[in-house]
This record gives C-alpha cells, sequence and structure tokens, in this order.
C-alpha cells in the first residue's frame, strides 16, 4: 500500500469518526421523528465508511486516526453552544449542513493531494462526497 492510499485511507477514517460522533451529539436535540430517521440513516451510512476504510488499514497493518482532543473539544462546545441558542431541528439541519460541507472540502482536498492513492481509497473518498452531497439535499427541507 502506498503512503498515499494510506495517508487518503487515514483522513476518510477520521472525517467519518468526526462524522459519527457530531451526529451522535445532536440526536439528543431532535423533536421530529423524521429528523431522527435522517440522523440515524446518515450516521449509519458514516459508519459503514469508516469500518471500509479501517479494515483496509488493519489489512496493511496499520490503523485509523483518532480525531484530536482539542478539535473534538472545540467541535462538541461549539455545537452545544449553538444548541443552547436554538435548539430546534432547523437548528440542527444547519450544523449538520456546515459539517457536511466541511467535510467535502477536507475529502476533496486530499482526494487531490494525494492523487496516487489507489482506487479502493479514491473509492472510499468518492463514497463519502456522495454521502456528505445527499445529506445536504435531505437536510434542506428542515432549514
Amino acid at each position: 500500500m502506498n503512503d498515499d492510499t494510506v495517508q487518503l485511507l487515514k483522513e476518510c477514517n477520521l472525517g467519518c469518526k468526526m462524522a459519527v460522533e457530531s451526529i451522535h451529539q445532536v440526536t439528543e436535540y431532535a423533536t421530529d421523528e423524521k429528523m431522527l430517521h435522517l440522523l440515524e440513516e446518515y450516521k449509519q451510512k458514516h459508519k459503514e465508511l469508516e469500518v471500509e476504510s479501517e479494515k483496509l488499514l488493519l489489512a496493511a497493518g496499520l490503523e485509523g486516526k483518532e480525531p484530536g482532543m482539542m478539535a473534538s473539544s472545540f467541535s462538541w462546545l461549539s455545537t452545544e453552544m449553538k444548541m443552547m441558542m436554538e435548539d430546534d431541528n432547523r437548528q440542527i439541519g444547519k450544523i449538520m449542513m456546515d459539517g457536511c460541507n466541511m467535510g467535502i472540502k477536507s475529502i476533496s482536498e486530499y482526494r487531490n493531494q494525494y492523487a496516487n492513492a489507489d482506487r479502493e481509497a479514491r473509492n472510499i473518498a468518492r463514497g463519502i462526497l456522495k454521502v456528505e452531497e445527499e445529506f445536504v439535499q435531505k437536510l434542506e427541507k428542515f432549514l
């Protein structure tokens, strides 16, 4: 497994972990059954991509990346503050859309940066982008 493949898989793995954490955090504030279902559906899709990237890394004797303590703490605090100001499904939609847009930018950047990654790693990155874009479209109706 070449270095670009390893790095892209690690970034994909990390991005999925952060998405799962964020979705889990806002779920407790969701009051609408449709929103709850949507959050669970996309948490599962991110979890599947996380597991897929983790399997490829483990097969090469490597581990995925863990979110940094500072980044996780800042993300958690920022979300909690936003939810304290407005704890409805509209706010959840905005927070999740912001997260998806960050994910799209990051994964796109890493995909370009690690252009020599193998097909499997590029497919996982493409899968994440597709999931993020779909999630944004489905969240729009909650705004």
